[in-house]
């Protein structure tokens, strides 16, 4: 990888606790954009662009080129706003190849249809482990790291690692791993994958939950998740990781918006056409999803 590393402006949206970044070639001012959110009120059934529209003023303030949008995994817990970024600016989605297991079983769970591609060919860029893509003069490589869910990738750049929800901050913990195509030990893993990284790496979470009502943070090294991380730890092995994930999975609710995240986001941030009547719906399956 190269010696230089990227500039990282984090953007957290705190009615999903998503984190999302622009990260940026400190020689130019080219840069990608990795999973923005696209605003949802589900009791209104609302799309809003505040967070789009404050990803693209900040954008135009700083004269940025953006090259890339990037999605760690397809998301249940917000909408990707990357559909609406890439009309605003005319540059390519991209995420892990595993994305099409993902489709292969919600889509019929949403009754898409036969016409409904599971191949990824929504996104632009499906990427395999360890490939790797310019951004300006920055060099991103692929890191797969399944367990939350089946197509979770990181993405490594310079001395910076971005892991999505595979791994949260040190006082917080790790990803769940009950979704569908999701795996304890599989998760276990690919946090081992990121931990093995020298310890200086920072490595930037895609959500932060603010346990106690502290600020914000999204950024930590591999040295403060190896000695602090409450499920991810040295002292923690495979076996004891796979009993605690699956054990506080056991008491998690799903999340408020995973049925409307997960048809919209396997669509890569597109919404439903129309209607005859003219409105978009979105489907609710009852009895599909969470425990009985």
């Amino acid at each position: 990888m190269p010696a230089a590393s990227p500039m990282v402006q984090g953007f957290h949206d705190p009615d999903t606790s998503t984190i999302t970044y622009v990260v940026q070639d400190p020689a130019s001012a080219a840069c990608a954009i990795i999973d923005p959110v696209l605003d949802y009120d589900p009791k209104a059934a609302r799309i809003r662009t505040r967070s789009v529209d404050l990803l693209l003023g900040h954008l135009r303030a700083g004269r940025l080129e953006p090259r890339m949008i990037l999605e760690t995994h397809v998301h249940a817990d917000h909408l990707s706003g990357a559909a609406r970024l890439k009309d605003a600016l005319g540059v390519p989605v991209g995420i892990g190849a595993g994305v099409v297991v993902t489709q292969r079983f919600f889509a019929p769970l949403f009754d898409l249809g036969a016409g409904f591609p599971t191949d990824g060919s929504q996104f632009d860029r499906l990427f395999a482990d360890g490939e790797r893509f310019a951004v300006g003069g920055l060099e991103f490589e692929v890191l797969a790291t399944p367990g939350h869910t089946p197509g979770c990738v990181s993405y490594r750049c310079g001395d910076c690692v971005f892991v999505g929800d595979t791994l949260f901050m040190p006082d917080y913990g790790a990803a769940r791993a009950d979704f569908p195509g999701g795996d304890a030990r599989t998760l276990y893993r690919s946090i081992r994958r990121l931990l093995d990284l020298p310890p200086t790496t920072r490595l930037y979470t895609g959500h932060d939950y603010r346990p106690g009502g502290r600020e914000p943070r999204w950024e930590s090294t591999v040295a403060q998740q190896r000695a602090g991380n409450p499920m991810a730890n040295e002292r923690i092995d495979e076996d004891e990781f796979v009993r605690l994930r699956e054990a506080r999975d056991r008491e998690l609710a799903a999340p408020v918006l995973i049925l409307p995240s997960l048809q919209v986001n396997i669509r890569a941030g597109r919404l439903p056409e129309p209607a005859a009547n003219g409105i978009r719906y979105l489907k609710l399956p009852l009895d599909r999803l969470g425990r009985g």
